[in-house]
């Protein structure tokens, strides 16, 4: 948990993601969106959420040496209660992309048998829980069976 974003995850036979975001901005609003990831399920409602950001923060971000490669070519960007460039590949794009980050940062530490749930998340909270998952005593051999990791 940080603030009032938090992230976890229970040991399930697959892995079951979901996500819940929650903006000021009406354009954005409040998302959820949950899914059992499978190679098709990645590649077709997943892969090709693009990352978003606010205009008010555009400036302070670029100025700060970030998102140089950002463009309204790749990257969404909300305006209060306005897409600066839509269309939007899913009406939900994106708290879709942020099920994308949490898929990349759990990827670090490997993908986990689980449900993994975010509320609010971000690359820090993705990645903390990845750590812990990591710490764990215990992993999943091939065939997803629970075996006491090797110390």
């Amino acid at each position: 948990q940080q603030g009032s974003s938090f992230a976890t995850a229970l040991p399930a036979d697959g892995l079951r993601v979901g996500a819940a975001i929650e903006f000021a901005d009406r354009a954005i609003g409040r998302q959820l969106y949950s899914l059992e990831l499978t190679p098709q399920s990645f590649v077709e409602e997943i892969a090709p959420a693009r990352t978003f950001g606010l205009r008010s923060q555009v400036d302070q971000l670029r100025a700060a040496g970030l998102i140089q490669g950002g463009c309204l070519e790749n990257a969404l960007v909300c305006d209060g209660d306005q897409w600066l460039n839509p269309p939007l590949r899913f009406a939900d794009e994106p708290v879709r992309h942020k099920l994308l980050d949490l898929l990349g940062d759990l990827a670090l530490a490997g993908l986990p048998q689980a449900q993994v749930f975010a509320f609010r998340g971000s690359h820090g909270l993705h990645t903390a829980l990845a750590a812990a998952l990591a710490s764990l005593p215990w992993s999943l051999d091939c065939n997803h069976r629970a075996t006491r990791a090797h110390q």
